[in-house]
């Protein structure tokens, strides 16, 4: 089982690294990182990377497909998009993480489907032809999309119980001791201080527009 973790310029690594802690103990898996070329790729801080081990050329057939997002998802690059169009029409799984879905989208593959994106993006992904969901985790068919960034350790836990059983996805999730008791509860905009959200909100739109 082929596993093959999207990597470009600016990606978010949370996204990319969350799935593979989660899904890289699959029974037969094997996973690689990849992008248009081999080699170090850098995060969206510009202080971090990583190293794709095979260039999208090599990669023809994965099993599951893991596309991470960015503060700047790569809509526009058609070398990505085209790639993801060729090996989904042979996947088993086809997933993302926060904006990923956007870029999921941009190929097509989301159309007349429901999903689920980083919440400043759910409306964005409406332009696709989406049926936007705020959800954690949204599966239709063989598409699986995760929320924002640390969403994709559900979604890489929930695609693994959904392979492997209840039993191997309950195992990775008591090793990686993933038992979230954030100190503050403001991990969404229904929670959050609606400044904040307004903030970000404001930060958001100020960066489309620039």
């Amino acid at each position: 089982m082929q596993i093959a973790i999207l990597l470009y310029d600016k990606f978010t690594v949370l996204d990319a690294v969350g799935p593979f802690q989660t899904l890289a103990g699959l029974p037969g898996a094997e996973v690689v990182f990849v992008a248009e070329q081999a080699g170090p790729v850098l995060d969206d801080t510009r202080t971090l990377s990583l190293v794709a081990t095979k260039s999208l050329a090599e990669v023809s057939s994965p099993d599951i497909v893991v596309v991470p997002g960015s503060p700047e998802p790569a809509l526009d690059n058609e070398a990505l998009l085209s790639w993801l169009r060729a090996v989904d029409a042979t996947t088993t799984w086809t997933t993302s993480v926060c904006t990923g879905s956007l870029i999921l989208a941009a190929a097509g593959l989301l159309k007349g489907r429901r999903a689920t994106s980083h919440w400043l993006a759910l409306e964005q992904i409406k332009q696709f032809g989406v049926d936007s969901t705020g959800q954690r985790v949204v599966f239709d068919g063989k598409y699986v999309t995760g929320a924002g960034v640390s969403a994709g350790i559900d979604m890489g836990l929930t695609l693994a119980g959904k392979i492997a059983g209840d039993e191997h996805a309950q195992t990775v999730q008591l090793f990686i001791e993933y038992d979230p008791q954030p100190p503050y509860d403001a991990g969404s905009p229904e929670k959050a201080p609606a400044a904040l959200v307004e903030k970000l909100r404001a930060q958001a739109v100020a960066e489309t527009v620039s």
